[in-house]
């Protein structure tokens, strides 16, 4: 539908793959050594990404062959840390179908720390999609003034945000990082309902005993360089949305305000940034 539609950027909400673990905040979570917790993260664990093992490879395959780019939150079971924990990640897969970045979230959020693990550096990055400059953040990572300029100082002008899914986590900062990026700024969430637990989750009755209806209510939407509405959130959804843009907007914003450009001053204040991936192991052969 995304091609049809000629489509060059498609994106989804945070933990699309295999889902956020809602549960958490359901099931009393913070239980020590709960029986019902260790099932239900051992069930999430078998259903986590593999991204060495070619878990990603079928959905490149459909980005080559649509020549669509792709923004992706997934998470991603990680060798290189063991493989025994969990990340909140985020994966650019360009219109070749090629994975070009992967970036772990840099601090879960409240509950979430029960189940991630805290990420690094290491995916910071923008990539170019046509005239744009493209950068994503997760979540919560969007309310950190440092990492947000982390992406504004690599040039970006096209900012996503994912997200679980509610209208809160969307409506006003969306606008703001459009305001004080002069950037166009999409951010998209997931929704999620009560049906949507499946018999086949362990302890899903006790999940649906303590649900509403809507877990997760969605709220995607798109703010212009401008911090006007281009699609206001989105809400009980489930739809392609689609909202073309025109990279001319960007550059008659920069006119008034560049956060990494002329209204700058690199010689008062300056921001270090550590790409290391991190690892327990420091190998020397």
């Amino acid at each position: 539908m995304a091609s049809e539609k000629g489509c060059s950027l498609i994106t989804f909400g945070e933990a699309i793959l295999p889902g956020y673990p809602f549960w958490i905040s359901l099931t009393d979570g913070a239980k020590f050594n709960s029986k019902i917790q260790k099932e239900l993260h051992s069930y999430y664990f078998s259903q986590a990404i593999q991204i060495s093992n070619g878990d990603l490879d079928s959905i490149c395959s459909i980005c080559k062959n649509k020549k669509i780019a792709l923004v992706l939150g997934c998470i991603e079971l990680a060798k290189d840390r063991g493989n025994h924990s969990v990340y909140c990640s985020l994966v650019f897969i360009n219109n070749e179908g090629e994975i070009k970045s992967v970036h772990r979230k840099l601090v879960p959020t409240y509950e979430e720390r029960l189940s991630w693990s805290p990420g690094d550096g290491h995916g910071l990055q923008v990539h170019q999609l046509g005239s744009f400059t493209l950068g994503a953040l997760n979540c919560w990572e969007n309310w950190m003034p440092l990492v947000r300029a982390t992406l504004y100082g690599l040039g970006e002008d096209l900012h996503v945000a994912i997200w679980p899914g509610c209208i809160n986590n969307t409506e006003d900062i969306t606008k703001f990082i459009a305001k004080e990026s002069r950037s166009f700024v999409i951010s998209v969430s997931g929704l999620l309902r009560k049906e949507d637990i499946t018999e086949d989750i362990p302890n899903y009755k006790l999940i649906r005993e303590n649900s509403n209806e809507i877990i997760a209510n969605g709220g995607s939407c798109l703010s212009g360089p401008d911090g006007e509405w281009l699609l206001s959130p989105q809400i009980k959804k489930e739809e392609l949305f689609t909202v073309e843009i025109d990279h001319e907007f960007v550059r008659q914003e920069r006119l008034n305000f560049d956060p990494s450009g002329h209204y700058s001053r690199p010689d008062v204040t300056q921001l270090t940034i550590n790409r290391k991936r991190q690892s327990v192991l420091n190998v020397c052969n």
